[in-house]
């Protein structure tokens, strides 16, 4: 059982809080019962289980290489405020399927919440793509991981240049709409297309205009009350329901 905090094991599992150690090397951690059980059933890969010391980890993860730990060291490593005792450390995938028919693309949202809320509704709509752009929010922050509830292992999820992603999709026959208020159609007033991605944008700027001029199509979604406009999640949220029902 690890005890110490300086265990040079521990001090790499707890940089992984940081996107830089994150990046180099190519791994992440989720924490809780639920979302790492979610790794264990998709396909990414799982290098290693980190349990709390009277925690006990089901049979099917036995084969992974398991750490007990003591509490103390969970409550250095997790995140979260009252940790389940559970954690895996996941090795990032590249995301390969490019066959796309409903895609989700996010330009510069930070919020970690909202990225995270977005992910989680695409997989319940039944969207088969995410596109994350620059100056977005890292998609393996914690935050974003707990508020995706284990969506993003079900999902196509890429980091892209959106710019030059839209040349591609454009290629592809796939209808491309933007978010936005000027010179925009109501999205029910619009007839739907077979092959759509929806680009959604930062929370306070909105779409960035690059993009906006690129895409085929501006959407709004109509406002009955007093409200000058919809959290970007759940705009996002509408959007992609709405679409997948035609």
């Amino acid at each position: 059982m690890l005890t110490s905090v300086k265990n040079e094991k521990v001090k790499q599992w707890r940089k992984l809080h940081k996107k830089k150690s994150r990046d180099q090397t190519k791994t992440f951690i989720v924490e809780g019962f639920h979302l790492v059980e979610e790794a264990h059933y998709s396909d990414w890969e799982i290098e290693e289980i980190i349990y709390q010391t009277g925690v006990e980890v089901p049979e099917a993860w036995i084969h992974y290489p398991c750490h007990e730990v003591s509490d103390h060291v969970m409550d250095a490593v997790s995140t979260t405020q009252t940790p389940q005792g559970v954690i895996a450390v996941v090795k990032k995938k590249h995301a390969t399927n490019r066959v796309i028919k409903r895609a989700l693309l996010v330009d510069q949202v930070q919020d970690p919440g909202n990225l995270g809320t977005m992910i989680r509704t695409a997989d319940a709509a039944g969207f088969d793509t995410v596109m994350l752009g620059k100056g977005t929010v890292d998609l393996f922050n914690d935050k974003v991981l707990r508020s995706t509830q284990g969506s993003l292992f079900h999902l196509e999820i890429l980091e892209v240049d959106l710019l030059e992603e839209l040349e591609t999709l454009k290629k592809a026959d796939i209808t491309v709409w933007a978010t936005g208020l000027d010179n925009a159609n109501y999205y029910h007033q619009l007839p739907v297309p077979n092959k759509l991605a929806i680009i959604v944008g930062n929370e306070g700027a909105g779409v960035s205009p690059d993009l906006m001029e690129q895409a085929d199509q501006r959407v709004n979604i109509p406002i009955h009350g007093q409200a000058e406009s919809l959290n970007v999640s759940i705009a996002a949220a509408i959007l992609m329901y709405e679409t997948v029902k035609k």
